[in-house]
């Protein structure tokens, strides 16, 4: 989420009187907006039971979130420097919590998908503000690395909770809540944010002071622009889609783009500051780079929606049991991550590609598999699809970063967010699709296995496609990528480099 990567440097000085709850405050907002990108898909059966929700609507609700983070991630960057980073987090947590309410009293699939897409565009406001101020908090030093360590522990961690979180809370069910409890749960802890952030989170000073920097029109093209992309992608997925049915938007979109293009020149040219400097895209590699980190996690996305209605809905699993399979990628994940560097020592610059060739394996894996007749081998593929996964983002990061000047690091961060944004809305909006079209009639004939590994074949094809473009991006540029110290985590540690399910 947010900008990617913490610019090299620091644009504020130490805040004074840094308390030790600083730190942990912020990571609890970066481990709750995380969750709830994932927690949710493991109360899919349950809300389309309970609200009657069709497939459209599911789509939504997993793709809103995004889709609005997505949109607002670049301008909630710029609000935070021209009104200062903890204020700007103090409106994001609010909303965030106000809308969790929503979703969690909501009393139609409509309802909920507006409170999801207001939802992720709370979160958007809080992210790029973490980072900011955490590098603020941490200037310098040993102490500055562990800050985002544990920033990308939060985040892996997070992303290793999501299903598991959902499924103990909808099997406990809390005073009779059952799926409204995965979104109810954030209140105490928003609330609890709001009360500690201004006595213990320093807060500090704008960096931008011109008004005029905001650029509200550009904000409205990005927004018009990824919503009616992501607007083409959800009719052509629901029923009866067609190509007319897309054409509109995908034109729509394509226009806004255009329109958004010409106006940032214009605005470099006489002098005012853009939201996204279009000169980035012309750094070494960096449009292909960006694509394979949007697709990557359009695979982790996709495998996560389509896994809990296939274990819960077509194998009869409760939703603890469907966490815990699907747990099996976030193992394999964090396990992989941790020795990145080992393996790229082993590797080199084809690390990317050689864990995009394990992640596509792992998923075929997983496909080939039934859950009722093979219990083991399901979680076996899993496993293999997130060590492959695992191989990638750390690498793969760095090398699209190192070839980008120092001048533009913030705008490369900010397209690269939002590119794994809009990577993950067409990954599970085609995954389900292909789910739900290839399944038939639900209630009369449905066709579990058939549909599972439909989706699956679309996934190994995202993986593919990630493989090839890590490739291309190697020889395209990026001699730089050998220069870049791994890790063994990615430099910035952000939602989308989070596992899967």
């Amino acid at each position: 989420m947010s900008t990617v990567v913490p610019a090299p440097g620091n644009p504020h000085p130490p805040a004074p009187g840094r308390s030790r709850w600083a730190l942990p405050v912020l990571l609890s907002a970066v481990f709750v907006t995380t969750l709830d990108f994932f927690v949710v898909n493991a109360a899919l059966p349950a809300i389309e039971r309970d609200l009657d929700a069709g497939a459209g609507a599911l789509r939504m609700i997993v793709a809103g979130y995004g889709l609005a983070y997505a949109a607002g991630l670049i301008t909630a960057a710029r609000l935070g420097e021209l009104y200062g980073q903890r204020p700007v987090f103090l409106v994001g947590v609010a909303l965030f919590t106000a809308a969790s309410a929503g979703c969690g009293l909501a009393a139609d699939a409509a309802g909920l998908v507006g409170c999801r897409i207001a939802q992720g565009g709370a979160a958007a406001l809080m992210a790029p503000q973490v980072l900011v101020l955490i590098g603020a908090l941490y200037p310098t030093g040993a102490e500055r690395a562990r800050a985002f360590g544990r920033y990308g522990a939060t985040v892996g961690l997070a992303g290793v909770s999501g299903q598991v979180v959902g499924g103990l809370l909808i099997a406990a069910d809390p005073v009779g809540l059952g799926w409204r409890a995965c979104f109810l749960v954030n209140l105490p802890l928003g609330v609890a944010a709001l009360v500690l952030t201004p006595r213990s989170v320093p807060a500090p000073a704008p960096t931008v002071r011109s008004r005029g920097a905001l650029d509200p029109v550009g904000a409205l093209l990005i927004a018009v622009g990824l919503g009616c992309a992501a607007w083409a992608l959800l009719r052509g997925g629901a029923d009866g889609g067609s190509v007319s049915r897309q054409l509109p938007w995908i034109v729509a979109a394509i226009g806004a783009t255009a329109v958004l293009v010409r106006q940032q020149r214009g605005r470099v040219r006489v002098g005012r500051r853009p939201l996204v400097d279009p000169t980035v895209f012309r750094e070494r590699g960096f449009p292909v780079g960006v694509a394979a980190l949007g697709l990557l996690f359009g695979t982790s996305a996709g495998l996560s929606t389509i896994l809990p209605l296939y274990l819960q809905l077509g194998c009869g699993y409760g939703p603890l049991a469907s966490g815990a399979v699907a747990a099996s990628i976030n193992l394999g994940f964090l396990g992989a991550a941790a020795g990145t560097g080992r393996w790229y020592g082993r590797f080199g610059d084809r690390l990317p590609t050689a864990g995009a060739l394990l992640l596509a394996a792992g998923i075929g894996v997983a496909g080939c598999a039934s859950a009722t007749g093979t219990v083991a081998v399901l979680p076996m593929g899993l496993l293999v699809a997130g060590a492959g996964m695992g191989l990638v983002p750390a690498p793969l990061t760095s090398a699209v970063l190192a070839g980008v000047g120092p001048g533009r690091v913030a705008t490369a961060s900010g397209v690269i967010g939002t590119a794994q944004e809009m990577g993950g809305v067409l990954g599970g909006v085609l995954a389900t699709s292909v789910f739900f079209a290839l399944l038939g009639d639900e209630r009369v004939d449905p066709h579990w296995e058939v549909a599972f590994h439909g989706s699956v074949g679309v996934l190994v094809l995202f993986a593919l496609a990630v493989a090839a473009l890590a490739a291309v991006h190697r020889r395209r540029g990026a001699a730089c990528s050998r220069t870049v110290p791994v890790t063994g985590r990615v430099p910035t540690a952000t939602r989308a480099e989070s596992p899967g399910p």
